[in-house]
């Protein structure tokens, strides 16, 4: 699966974040080194999140504003 990943230079290196995932971020020294973490994060994440659910009840609602 894709995920578009958001990649910033700082003066620290590069911040990675993966709009889709919520809280999903990562760093490194170099743009390849943030890729590479923004991916390790996602999958993660992923894992974290069936974790969680594999016992719960799903919903989903709509929000009308």
């Amino acid at each position: 699966m894709k995920y578009s990943v958001v990649i910033n230079k700082s003066e620290y290196g590069y911040d990675a974040h993966c709009p889709a995932l919520p809280g999903c971020h990562s760093q490194g020294d170099t743009l390849e080194d943030a890729i590479e973490n923004i991916k390790d994060a996602i999958k993660t994440y992923l894992r974290m999140i069936k974790e969680e659910t594999k016992d719960a009840s799903v919903y989903e609602v709509e929000v009308v504003g």
